[in-house]
């Protein structure tokens, strides 16, 4: 008789494995309240802005959030238009976690947001309840989620009253749809409005988003505060300045960069602009036995108020090398009265 067993193999050699976390992945990383609320962060959470859209490699994405579950990341932060296209995040998270995640949904704080362009139309953008109430319903959809853990507002309405937001970030509260509500790029006057209203109305607000790095210090003089006063989480994106605060511009502006490219967020000017400080810091950094974007986080999460500092990742390697902050978030008074003294005009 013919051998045919030959027939019933396959000759995959990807050598692609089912996910299993790791077992110690709780025992390095640090979690903090989130105001005075039951939640812990993780001081670094993980930012899907970049590099899980469609134009990107899955399997990066997944090795990203596999390495960062594996390292304590619980908190994943997406938004409806993050991708590219808009959409696509969510919709590859989507994919990701019924692989890797689903059986760890209650280990995980899942978060997204609307309020930027979403679709076409007069109901695709900013804060109307039109806007929000149908902006969840398809995130979950995309995301492959029942609820999110936290629902952010991205960013305020000029034209919507703040009571048609808040009632509207209330009933999704209502509906089982998010367990948490937060903002994002609310000026302090906007926050302190909004946030007695949601409080009235027993909704769990508990954070606010805000851009925050040694290169861009806004926040520090009445958002901060105005946060603190009123009991909410803060998490700090862009700490590394969309990349000004790494080695990459220390010699100055390697071709491939986003500074040569000269994108909207970041340009050449800005950078030559800024490159005096950005050397003295990378040599504090060095004095330290940091890299200077590893610095950049520790000083973050020094600072009074921050609960989170949120990273992206290119590379699992990358995200390796962002954790490594937490190895040395000591800094000595010498030290910050240096770096206070280089960005205090960024204030």
């Amino acid at each position: 008789m013919l051998d045919k067993s030959h027939l019933m193999k396959i000759n995959d050699k990807s050598q692609y494995k089912n996910y299993l976390p790791n077992l110690k992945r709780y025992e390095t990383m640090s979690y903090n309240r989130c105001g005075r609320s039951g939640v812990l962060l993780p001081s670094i959470s993980l930012g899907l802005w970049h590099n899980f859209g469609n134009y990107d490699i899955q399997a990066n994405a997944e090795a990203i959030l596999r390495t960062a579950f594996d390292n304590g990341i619980t908190h994943f932060d997406l938004a409806n238009n993050y991708g590219p296209p808009y959409g696509s995040a969510e919709t590859n998270f989507g994919i990701l976690y019924n692989k890797n995640f689903k059986a760890y949904r209650d280990e995980l704080f899942i978060a997204s947001k609307a309020g930027y362009d979403m679709w076409e139309g007069p109901y695709g953008n900013y804060g109307s309840r039109k806007h929000l109430m149908a902006s969840i319903d398809q995130s979950l959809q995309r995301l492959n989620l029942d609820y999110v853990d936290l629902f952010y507002h991205h960013r305020p309405d000029p034209e919507t009253p703040l009571e048609e937001t808040a009632i509207a970030l209330r009933d999704i509260v209502q509906q089982g749809k998010a367990l948490y509500i937060g903002i994002s790029n609310y000026q302090n006057n906007q926050i302190e409005e909004i946030t007695p209203l949601l409080r009235d109305m027993k909704v769990p607000f508990i954070i606010d988003q805000a851009r925050y790095s040694m290169l861009d210090r806004k926040i520090e003089t009445e958002i901060l505060p105005s946060l603190i006063n009123n009991n909410l989480g803060a998490i700090a994106f862009s700490p590394l300045a969309q990349g000004m605060l790494t080695d990459k511009y220390i010699d100055g502006i390697p071709t491939n960069s986003r500074a040569a490219k000269n994108k909207t967020y970041l340009d050449t000017q800005t950078v030559q602009e800024k490159l005096p400080v950005i050397k003295k810091l990378n040599e504090i950094a060095e004095q330290r036995g940091q890299k200077l974007h590893q610095m950049a986080i520790s000083w973050l999460l020094n600072q009074k108020g921050i609960t989170s500092v949120l990273v992206g990742a290119s590379s699992p390697n990358q995200l390796i090398d962002n954790l490594k902050s937490l190895n040395h978030l000591e800094f000595t008074n010498k030290e910050l009265d240096l770096i206070d003294k280089l960005t205090n005009q960024f204030k």
